[in-house]
């Protein structure tokens, strides 16, 4: 082959293709030129969905008026569900549509909902009647059909910012070849951009979008949304020449129900103690030849050995044994990958804990703000949500502090080259997410004392306490995010099967989702118990708040110890294969959190 041709083949991608079909040339697609396309969209998700969701329990209390613990759920709800379906828009994605058609669907119907969201703040029936002087104590709260049109631009917009969550890093990541050594920098580089672009969208969010929905109207807020989204589509779609596409590989979410039917339909068959007797790549050598198989051989492992009687043979079936149906019998690597999901679990489990606590900061810790002294100077009112700006700050603070200063520590103390490990970053952001809780607690003390003082329990004037005394429980809440997202993402990318990197963000995302939405359980437990003297009153001067937060810092606490637990019975997958003679492949150990 003379240098020409090795230079031409060297240019042509062999696992990506350009818009028309064909391999991708290298000099022509993908790299930053895509990635920049790509970038803006996640901006603005973030932009809509945190430029709703933070200020979304004021306009439940004052313009919906409901109640303080009605107002949190349907916020956390709203949140719980637009991380939930992240799963779903990564199954579409990797099954059906590739993430292309996935991004661009699911950002019109985000569009969609954010333009009824819209509508619904303009059009004076879509909302009850303002309160009067004379009617403060009773006013009228949302119809049913009023509340009937809010959720439906919310679960509109909740279901558009799922499908295009879940894809966006993936696509991004598609636009580099991990097989060359400076584009597998540059992928890396990507994701510390995507997190900076992801930080600038919500910081956009909670000052400047929070300023103009409180002072000029929701009508103009949510318009601004729908309209950024509309132009984070039009670029987007303008990128298409420019994009390197993957094949659909199918979900493994597939992978894992084929397992555990096949191991159940095999649930009476014994155990083979010779590994040799169980299905495997092996018998795939013809397709692993011609570049079919790219997975990468797994031993036998000893935990959870019941899967393992998926890959049992059963020769009865037919001599053609490439042909076998998935849902009869699966390879002892497809089973052995299902159990590393399986291993995840415990640590799934236990960092939701954090999110409900997180949650925490776009609901009663803002309707805390609201009641507080917001002035700065003698005229300007700091917005009850843009507080959450300490919040987002903490977490630009923390990152480049871990970098500079934790790491190098933490190398000489633990002889790590990581610093932290993943599970230690997790296990430092939980204890914050306790102290958060303590902070919480102490500062709704202090506001109910000071109201007390000045006789104000029984009504709504504003407490003169200053809403800087919030900062703690939002600072530390933002910095232990900066610890337990990162570490969670690094974890669940790190550990994950090859092929399985888009179900383990979803993974990881839906303990977000399932952090809110047991935070909307809690409440709704705590406000029933509690219903003749209620902790969350809908005058929090009335109300024992504080109670709700001891209760979230002492479930924290609970959960750590749990966590403490698994993290120890944990054994990273590079040890576990390295102790069974098994090196991994080096695209494998490129860490894209």
């Amino acid at each position: 082959m003379n240098s020409s041709t090795h230079s031409q083949t060297k240019a042509i991608l062999q696992d990506a293709w350009d818009y028309k079909g064909r391999p991708a040339d290298r000099s022509k697609t993908g790299r930053w030129t895509a990635a920049a396309m790509i970038l803006g969209g996640e901006a603005v998700e973030r932009l809509t969905t945190l430029g709703i969701a933070v200020n979304l329990v004021t306009y439940m209390t004052g313009t919906m008026h409901l109640g303080n613990a009605v107002s949190a759920n349907i916020v956390t709800n709203f949140l719980g569900t637009s991380f939930m379906l992240c799963l779903l828009g990564g199954f579409i994605a990797d099954t059906f549509l590739g993430r292309y058609l996935t991004i661009a669907i699911f950002a019109a119907i985000q569009a969609t909902g954010v333009t009824i969201l819209t509508i619904s703040t303009i059009i004076p029936s879509l909302r009850p009647p303002r309160c009067t002087v004379e009617s403060s104590s009773h006013c009228a709260p949302a119809t049913d059909f009023q509340l009937t049109i809010l959720y439906i631009a919310l679960y509109t917009t909740a279901l558009g910012t799922g499908g295009l969550k879940s894809s966006v890093s993936g696509f991004g990541s598609d636009q580099f070849d991990e097989s060359d050594k400076e584009e597998r920098a540059q992928m890396s580089a990507f994701f510390n951009w995507f997190f900076f672009f992801i930080s600038i969208g919500s910081l956009a969010a909670v000052t400047v979008l929070v300023y103009i929905q409180d002072n000029l109207g929701r009508q103009w807020g949510y318009g601004i949304c729908a309209c950024a989204i509309v132009a984070g589509l039009v670029v987007f779609v303008s990128g298409t020449k420019k994009y390197r596409f993957k094949k659909l590989v199918g979900s493994p979410l597939t992978q894992i129900a084929t397992v555990i039917v096949a191991a159940w339909r095999k649930r009476n068959m014994d155990l083979p103690t010779d590994s040799s007797f169980l299905f495997d790549i092996d018998d795939f050598e013809d397709e692993r030849r011609n570049g079919k198989m790219k997975k990468q051989k797994l031993p036998r492992s000893k935990q959870f050995r019941f899967l393992d009687k998926a890959a049992i043979r059963e020769p009865e079936k037919g001599a053609d044994i490439t042909l076998m149906n998935k849902w009869y019998m699966s390879t002892l690597t497809d089973v052995e990958e299902v159990k590393m999901v399986i291993r995840m679990l415990p640590i799934w489990a236990t960092n939701i804990m954090f999110w409900t606590v997180y949650a925490q900061m776009t609901t009663f810790s803002v309707s805390q703000a609201t009641t507080m002294d917001r002035r700065i100077g003698k005229s300007f009112y700091i917005p009850a949500a843009s507080l959450t700006v300490f919040f987002v700050g903490s977490i630009l603070l923390t990152v480049p502090i871990y970098d500079r200063i934790i790491v190098p520590i933490a190398r000489k103390i633990l002889k790590n080259p990581q610093g932290l490990t993943p599970l230690q970053r997790i296990g430092v952001g939980l204890v914050m997410s306790i102290l958060a809780m303590v902070a919480a607690a102490l500062t709704e003390l202090k506001r109910l004392r000071v109201a007390t003082s000045h006789h104000l329990i029984n009504g709504t004037t504003e407490v003169p306490l200053s809403v800087f005394w919030l900062i703690p429980q939002f600072f530390l809440v933002g910095s232990g995010e900066a610890f337990t997202y990162i570490g969670q993402l690094d974890f669940f990318l790190r550990e994950c099967p090859k092929g399985m990197k888009t179900m383990s963000t979803g993974l990881f995302l839906s303990t977000l989702s399932l952090g809110f939405f047991l935070s909307s359980f809690l409440v709704t437990i705590v406000h029933k118990i509690t219903g003749n003297k209620p902790w969350l009153a809908d005058n929090l001067n009335q109300g024992k708040l504080y109670n709700f937060y001891w209760l979230l810092a002492i479930l924290s606490t609970l959960n750590f110890g749990i966590y403490l637990v698994c993290a120890k019975w944990y054994v990273y997958k590079d040890k576990r294969l390295a102790e069974e003679g098994i090196e991994l492949e080096e695209s494998e150990m490129v860490c894209h959190a």
